[in-house]
């Protein structure tokens, strides 16, 4: 299929393809690191005899290393392209589940976790797909990269339920192997065909006509912020704390899911059935989204989302019976599919250039609450059984981060936005070897 993808027709702006690759990569490896985490928890804690705190505190310390991790790979990514960081980081990923099914200790457990899985993910998957699109799309932007996006959820739809069964009938230890295979069997070939831009193929952004070029180098379509003006504005801070309350509750559910599940009357594989619905539910609302968000103002897409979500966590509180988690997971299935958005945001605010970097930087920030947020509801079961206030606190994080989103506003730089220097415009050219790979 991958094979397929790169020979198609010319006719097809490449650009399109890129978003199937990313697609490919993210539904696999994405998938698997996403929604996996949620499969393995249960299975990991009782076989190493922990604490639901415990378990949460090493997904709490991967998105913890990410946050430092976070700005180096974006530099990286906008400094080699998006190509050879993502195949470093599917190498370093299967490696890392090929090792877990080796663990026997929370500290190896630990070890295994965040220098392996963590490290090749957190540093070769988060930035690289969606810097590409980033830069193959101006437009179309929030579609493109809803498309890619949605794969995750498509993945988690998949995989969630196989990997379920797998672990049923198999063990985790054998289904950490199996996935360990299948990231480098399906993500390695997906990250050989990423170009890093459209002026490297010696296109433009949407397929669009190319502008004239600048001294011989390919011109602009949008204006880009440097580093330093985008840092300088207050819009960057505002968006970063509206990402951070975001973020955070999807961590939680993405830890806890299942555990919410059991604790609300379920059996675990019934949880992984709604989790794996839940995920593919969203693949039609981000898609939809996207295209809403290339029309409408992405803030205000973003707002109403969370405002959907606060109303989806009161469904959660309130349920007793099967059909109300039903209800909870087409509710939520809505409020997920938000994340393209914000991610188009960035892009939309501060364009191509550095869209890697900046978005690291980022994490520096939302990190923090994404990595404490799952630990303190594992705490919080643990000392009262109960995932009651947990759900509270996710409403109430929504309901904020739906204000902040509809207050934020575009940057506006203190100074005209200067035209790159030579030096500054070669990273969206094609690299040394790239363009003939």
């Amino acid at each position: 299929m991958i094979r397929r993808l790169l020979s198609a027709p010319s006719r097809l702006y490449y650009g399109w393809r890129i978003v199937a690759l990313g697609a490919i990569a993210n539904a696999v490896g994405g998938g698997i690191y996403q929604y996996g985490f949620a499969i393995f928890f249960l299975p990991i804690s009782k076989d190493l005899n922990l604490s639901r705190a415990s378990t949460s505190l090493v997904f709490s310390l991967s998105r913890a290393e990410g946050a430092f991790e976070g700005p180096v790979a974006g530099w990286l990514v906008d400094r080699f392209g998006p190509r050879y960081v993502l195949l470093v980081g599917a190498l370093m990923t299967g490696v890392g589940y090929l090792l877990l099914a080796q663990v026997d200790s929370f500290p190896a457990f630990v070890l295994v976790y965040l220098a392996g899985i963590s490290l090749g993910y957190n540093g070769g998957f988060a930035h690289t797909v969606l810097t590409a699109i980033n830069s193959w799309f101006i437009r179309r932007r929030g579609l493109a990269m809803s498309l890619t996006i949605s794969a995750h959820s498509l993945g988690g739809a998949v995989l969630a339920p196989l990997l379920s069964f797998l672990v049923v009938e198999f063990g985790w230890r054998t289904t950490s192997v199996i996935a360990g295979l299948a990231i480098w069997a399906f993500v390695i070939p997906a990250a050989l065909g990423l170009k890093r831009s459209p002026e490297s193929m010696g296109l433009a952004p949407d397929g669009d006509p190319a502008p004239a070029p600048l001294d011989g180098r390919p011109a602009l379509a949008d204006a880009d912020f440097t580093l330093r003006q985008a840092l300088r504005t207050p819009s960057y801070w505002v968006l970063a704390l509206a990402t951070t309350l975001r973020l955070s509750v999807i961590n939680v559910i993405s830890v806890h899911f299942i555990p919410l599940m059991v604790w609300k009357g379920t059996s675990e594989p019934t949880g992984a059935l709604l989790l794996g619905v839940m995920s593919f539910l969203s693949v039609p609302c981000r898609i939809f989204l996207g295209w809403a968000g290339d029309r409408a103002p992405k803030n205000l897409v973003l707002a109403l989302g969370m405002l959907l979500g606060v109303i989806s966590f009161f469904l959660l509180q309130m349920a007793q019976e099967l059909w109300h988690l039903w209800v909870f997971v087409l509710v939520f299935a809505v409020v997920e599919s938000v994340n393209p958005l914000n991610w188009a945001l960035v892009g939309d605010f501060y364009g191509r250039r550095n869209f890697a970097t900046l978005r690291g930087l980022m994490g520096l920030v939302y990190t923090w609450g994404t990595a404490l947020a799952p630990v303190l509801a594992g705490a919080a079961f643990d000392r009262w059984e109960s995932y009651g206030l947990v759900v509270w606190g996710l409403a109430l994080s929504y309901a904020v981060g739906a204000v902040v989103f509809a207050l934020l506003r575009p940057p506006q730089p203190r100074r005209p936005l200067p035209t790159p220097p030579a030096a500054d415009r070669a990273p969206l050219s094609a690299s040394a070897g790239e363009h003939h790979a």
